[in-house]
């Protein structure tokens, strides 16, 4: 459902920030991107949704190349940016109906999943309000209401769970377990590998745009017994504090 062919990124002259990325995720996967503050993931993201164009590689959305049929691949997933600072003098419910009307969601749709969305995310009664006056958790909650009223195969997120509560957190994986199970697909970035580790069917580690790891998390514990997942992202991210660390734990 979301492919990548050996995507590269090159910005200016010669900083690669994506080198030579593939992956391939199908029907029913909850994946999970990781990776250092600077590693490629949004670049990643944004080569996967169109709003940048790759220095090599495609990607494809549903069968869609991004490229080439860039309306058909787009109205094929949901994507929430890292960013929920957007369109700040409308309404909340304004925003939502901005993004519904671009995807051509039914008026019959909305009436039923944006309450229901709403209610769970917990901002019901502040629709009415201008995003403005929301925090910046309520609006990471809207931009994940407005991304997902149409309900699309794929769902890309980048840091969904930045500033959401425990609440509002949990809501969004339940969602993400519902729209697996009914054979779809889920990409989304985090720095909270405890979150990758119960929740996601594979994991995609990268580091200064290269991937270093891809598979489930049982075959990397199993690759590196006797560390917990942390240990193991810090040691293939090149923290220089892990191997010291894990020399105090071992005296």
């Amino acid at each position: 459902m979301i492919r990548a062919e050996h995507l590269s990124m090159v910005y200016g002259k010669d900083f690669k920030a994506v080198d030579d990325l593939s992956f391939s995720i199908g029907a029913g996967e909850i994946v999970g991107f990781a990776g250092p503050n600077g590693a490629g993931k949004t670049t990643v993201i944004k080569m996967l949704t169109g709003i940048l164009k790759p220095s090599e590689g495609n990607a494809f959305i549903n069968g869609h190349d991004i490229r080439k049929e860039p309306l058909e691949a787009k109205t094929s997933f949901a994507y929430v940016s890292d960013n929920p600072d957007v369109l700040l003098q409308l309404r909340g419910i304004e925003y939502i109906n901005f993004i519904a009307d671009l995807y051509k969601v039914p008026a019959e749709v909305r009436k039923k999943r944006v309450p229901d969305l709403a209610e769970r995310f917990g901002i019901l009664d502040s629709l009415d309000s201008k995003l403005k006056e929301y925090s910046h958790g309520m609006r990471q909650k809207l931009m994940i209401i407005a991304a997902l009223t149409h309900d699309p195969p794929a769902w890309i997120l980048d840091e969904p769970m930045t500033g959401l509560d425990p609440s509002a957190a949990y809501e969004l994986k339940q969602l993400m377990r519902e729209h697996a199970a009914k054979g779809n697909c889920v990409l989304f970035s985090t720095h909270v590998l405890e979150v990758a580790e119960k929740l996601c069917d594979h994991i995609m580690i990268i580091n200064h745009g290269r991937c270093l790891y891809q598979g489930t998390v049982e075959e990397l514990s199993a690759a590196h017994p006797g560390h917990d997942l942390e240990d193991i992202f810090l040691e293939m991210t090149g923290y220089k504090g892990a191997a010291s660390d894990t020399a105090e734990e071992l005296k």
